[in-house]
């Protein structure tokens, strides 16, 4: 029994696969559209775009067209090629902008963007025209059904961003270039100021200020202590129970120790 369903899958498939190609060669543009549309409604992305590349042109101006256009712009973005996707649909906007199809385009299109945004470590050129495109959305179609998936999209990628920034500042204090961490990381609260990461910014300013002023020579070290105990200060107001302030106590001890010996001096 298992066997002569089998047999009949792959005879089915033969058929289909015989079917696609007759109409692929053919020079019937009707015989194309219907397999493309077919083909479309049973998910098979890939054939269904060869087709339409085909016949796309042959429909410009006429009613068809925008069914035809949008059908080949989700082809794309079916597929997972998402640059392709959100030109054509950006383009399907610009041309159909009263199509009942039009919001739904509009959103795919700036979706599209997102999913090529790079993780983190990368350059982020796409994050940010990411979020410009699906904020452009958001304020095209205020009462969109897509609004809070595109307003998480603008959270996610946002915190890209900051995870970007922050780990900037980071990295400067990790390689010792602490007076660049301080300034990276002061640049990062001001632009993040809602950040989920406002603690750890914190406290890693205050350690590359800690750093700066430990292994300051003397004519620099006094000022530098008293800025990084200022710092201790802003934190530990800040994040009173952060998992952090047991060792920002105790760098802070240190500091004031160290400050003591000017005051007595």
């Amino acid at each position: 029994m298992k066997q002569g369903i089998y047999i009949l899958f792959a005879t089915l498939l033969l058929v289909s696969c015989s079917d696609f190609q007759k109409a692929l060669k053919s020079e019937d543009v009707a015989k194309k559209f219907t397999m493309a549309d077919e083909l479309y409604e049973a998910g098979k992305w890939s054939k269904s775009k060869r087709l339409l590349d085909q016949i796309l042109p042959k429909y410009r101006g006429k009613p068809q067209a925008e069914k035809l256009t949008y059908m080949h712009a989700n082809c794309s973005y079916e597929m997972g090629d998402y640059y392709i996707a959100s030109y054509h649909f950006d383009k399907f906007t610009d041309i159909y902008p009263q199509s009942e199809k039009a919001e739904e385009a509009a959103f795919k299109a700036a979706k599209g963007y997102y999913f090529n945004s790079p993780v983190y470590s990368k350059e982020q050129k796409e994050t940010i025209e990411a979020i410009e495109k699906l904020q452009l959305f958001v304020n095209q179609y205020p009462e969109s059904q897509y609004l809070a998936e595109a307003n998480t999209l603008v959270k996610e990628l946002d915190f890209k961003l900051e995870k970007k920034a922050f780990e900037i500042a980071k990295q400067y204090d990790l390689i010792t270039d602490y007076k660049a961490s301080i300034k990276s990381f002061n640049n990062f609260l001001l632009e993040f100021p809602g950040t989920s990461l406002r603690d750890e910014a914190m406290f890693y300013r205050f350690d590359a200020s800690y750093n700066l002023a430990i292994l300051s020579i003397d004519q620099l070290k006094e000022e530098r202590l008293k800025d990084a105990i200022g710092y201790y200060n802003s934190f530990k107001k800040a994040y009173p129970n952060s998992e952090f302030m047991e060792d920002a106590t105790k760098m802070n001890q240190e500091l004031e120790q160290e400050l003591s010996t000017f005051t007595k001096s």
